[in-house]
């Protein structure tokens, strides 16, 4: 297999190994996901070389299609969606191994066609019987599917089951499916999968803080003022008010995307980056958050407002919403994780829906100087030092430090210095699922969730609904456009401090 110098089109992906031989099978192929980003996805690591010579994709959905029909509909998938030029020759290959059938996934029936169907292609192209099941489902489904698995699975190799977000509604119901997975699966072949931990700058805090000797003595309570985590989309519910009026904000983000950025942001340094190593120090700091107290804690939902220019509708407005709906838009919390490296640092973090603009970052400030002798010269106030990570869109790092204004006397003013992605390397940056589903192949699960994990995170969101289950908030509390309810803000000016404004 060629290197990264041999061919400069594997550049942003870390490739150890091939993958073996094995099929993919998609359940809920005809959703959106597998459009948008799954065969998105393949088709970049086909155009890379990356998967194995011997592989199949079997897609499985209740909607009515044949194998050509199927193909044609990925085939017009990936030449909107995909991030590399259309090639007839790299499509005309992953496509020789693409099936389709068309089952409900509570037809025992079509399980066993599915079946025989992996054990044809296994005879035709030598997939040595191994397989990887996608679970891109509703979760009404996740419990018939894994049953039907581990009955009529009849693989001779080795099995994978990648399972989407979210894992469970609460800390019962993810136990309740983890014991079904458990009857039929052992943990090292469940991928439970949050695609934010795919993301190239979320893996490159893991280098950020351990490849770097300057950061890692400063990463602490002793340097550390606070910090803030943003995950700000600018979207509505798209059309997924039946899920979203469920979930909310609180289970829709802050579950999973949130405290998967809080962990390895605080996490210790893991002995090595094997899967376990790495996960056994981020549920260490799930374990050591304690639960908010309700003035911890602010809620919202979006009103009419503007986005972009435009005048949008408010939650309760949108599709299939209830008109009264309490359902949460937006999250701001104070965290604190209580061990001896943070112990009394701040961690604020806020998400939520129809604020001004897509964005997600980590900032992390550092204290003042116990002494600033340049505090009254400064051009137009001396800010603190702040190393700003972001996740998207714009991918890079970036640092803020007081520097003297050129010409005469001494003014100083805060600048950036930046490191951006998209200047530094010659390729862009890998899809999320591009990176999750070669590791997923390789049985990789560094960037995967471990059920202590899930169970951490959901004992937390838990305890927060919970307290909310005893007051009605008066919705709605924010307009469209702007950046929360103004309690948000109150949340951190109680302590002197404000949101940051990116």
């Amino acid at each position: 297999m060629a290197t990264t110098q041999e061919n400069p089109l594997l550049e942003g992906l870390q490739v150890r190994r091939t993958p073996d031989p094995c099929i993919l099978v998609i359940f809920g192929a005809s959703g959106d996901l597998t459009k948008r980003k799954l065969f998105p996805a393949l088709y970049s690591l086909a155009f890379r070389r990356l998967l194995p010579e011997k592989f199949a994709v079997v897609g499985v959905a209740r909607t009515e299609e044949n194998d050509d029909e199927f193909r044609e509909r990925m085939k017009e998938a990936v030449q909107s969606s995909a991030r590399d030029e259309f090639r007839d020759d790299v499509w005309e290959a992953l496509a020789e191994g693409m099936r389709y059938i068309a089952a409900d996934f509570n037809d025992h029936d079509a399980l066993n066609r599915l079946a025989g169907t992996l054990t044809e292609i296994d005879e035709e192209l030598g997939t040595e019987g191994n397989r990887v099941y996608y679970l891109a489902i509703p979760p009404s489904a996740f419990e018939s599917v894994v049953r039907d698995l581990g009955e009529h699975s009849q693989a001779t190799g080795w099995r994978r089951l990648i399972v989407e977000k979210p894992f469970g509604h609460d800390l019962t119901s993810a136990r309740h499916l983890n014991e079904i997975v458990e009857e039929h699966f052992d943990e090292s072949e469940v991928f439970r999968i949050d695609h934010y931990l795919g993301k190239e700058t979320v893996q490159n805090m893991l280098a950020l803080r351990f490849a770097n000797g300057i950061f890692e003595p400063i990463w602490n309570r002793q340097f550390v003022d606070h910090v803030q985590i943003t995950v700000a989309e600018s979207i509505g519910i798209e059309a997924r008010a039946q899920y979203y009026e469920q979930a909310g904000a609180i289970r829709d983000i802050f579950q999973n995307h949130l405290l998967q950025l809080l962990a390895i942001t605080a996490m210790e340094p893991p002995i090595d980056f094997t899967a376990d190593s790495v996960r056994n120090e981020k549920v260490k700091v799930l374990r050591a958050m304690h639960t908010p107290g309700p003035k911890s804690v602010v809620r919202g939902q979006y009103g009419r407002g503007y986005i972009e220019g435009e005048e949008v509708a408010g939650y309760r407005e949108e599709d299939g919403v209830d008109p009264q709906s309490t359902t949460d838009t937006y999250v701001a919390a104070k965290l604190y994780v209580d061990n001896w490296r943070w112990a009394d640092t701040p961690f604020y973090v806020r998400m939520g829906k129809r604020l001004p603009r897509r964005e997600t970052t980590i900032a992390i400030e550092f204290k003042r100087a116990p002494h600033p002798p340049f505090e009254e010269l400064a051009a137009e106030g001396l800010q603190p030092n702040v190393l700003l990570v972001h996740v998207q869109p714009d991918e890079g790092v970036s640092l803020a430090i007081g520097a003297k204004v050129p010409g005469q006397g001494i003014n100083i003013r805060t600048v950036h210095m930046d490191f951006l992605y998209g200047g530094a390397f010659r390729t862009g940056l890998p899809e999320a699922y591009e990176r999750l589903i070669l590791d997923a192949m390789l049985g990789d699960a560094t960037l995967f969730t471990r059920i202590d994990e899930v169970e951490e995170q959901w004992k937390l969101v838990d305890a927060i609904v919970a307290a909310w289950s005893r007051d009605r908030p008066a919705f709605p509390n924010y307009p469209a456009g702007t950046w929360g309810p103004p309690s948000a803000n109150e949340l951190l000016a109680r302590d002197g401090r404000s949101w940051r404004r990116h």
